[in-house]
């Protein structure tokens, strides 16, 4: 390997040691003294491609549900608030986070596909509760509000995503 050579690739070894990697996760692999300058360059080509693929094998799914008493959430205090993660395996403080996530897979997302479920009883009492969902729902970010009659509806709304 001529001098030149060895100082370019000196200078460039010391630069990333000093510096980190620029683009996140290292492109290339350590390479060999005994390796070509082609077979160095075929290797850095063959590991800088999954660099570029996403950093996960599933899309975030996390959520933040709040509830409150009143019509709008703009004028509610949230009384409780609970956290749902969907991928890569529900988790949270949701208290049926395995059955939210699989209600919520089932109507892709689609709040407003979460109906009334049949045989559900409830009073009339008008008494509003406002739920709020935020966060990121497969890659995606949601912000959805619904106000129901009261805590029963709620409650009664799908099987048990609102019911937190």
């Amino acid at each position: 390997m001529p001098t030149t050579a060895r100082w370019a690739a000196t200078l460039t070894l010391t630069a990333a040691a000093v510096c980190g990697p620029l683009g996140g996760s290292a492109l290339a692999t350590p390479a060999h003294a005994t390796q070509t300058a082609e077979t160095r360059t075929a290797t850095t080509r063959a590991h800088a491609t999954p660099a570029l693929a996403p950093s996960g094998l599933y899309a975030p799914s996390a959520l933040v549900l709040t509830m409150g008493h009143g019509e709008t959430a703009a004028t509610v205090t949230p009384e409780r608030a609970v956290t749902l993660n969907c991928a890569p395996t529900p988790s949270g403080t949701h208290p049926a986070a395995y059955d939210a996530c699989a209600e919520l897979r089932a109507v892709n997302g689609d709040f407003d596909a979460l109906t009334l479920r049949d045989g559900a009883l409830c009073t009339r009492q008008f008494d509003p509760v406002v739920v709020t969902v935020d966060g990121v729902w497969r890659g995606k970010r949601v912000a959805y509000e619904r106000t129901f009659a009261n805590e029963c509806v709620k409650n009664s709304y799908g099987t048990s995503f609102f019911t937190f």
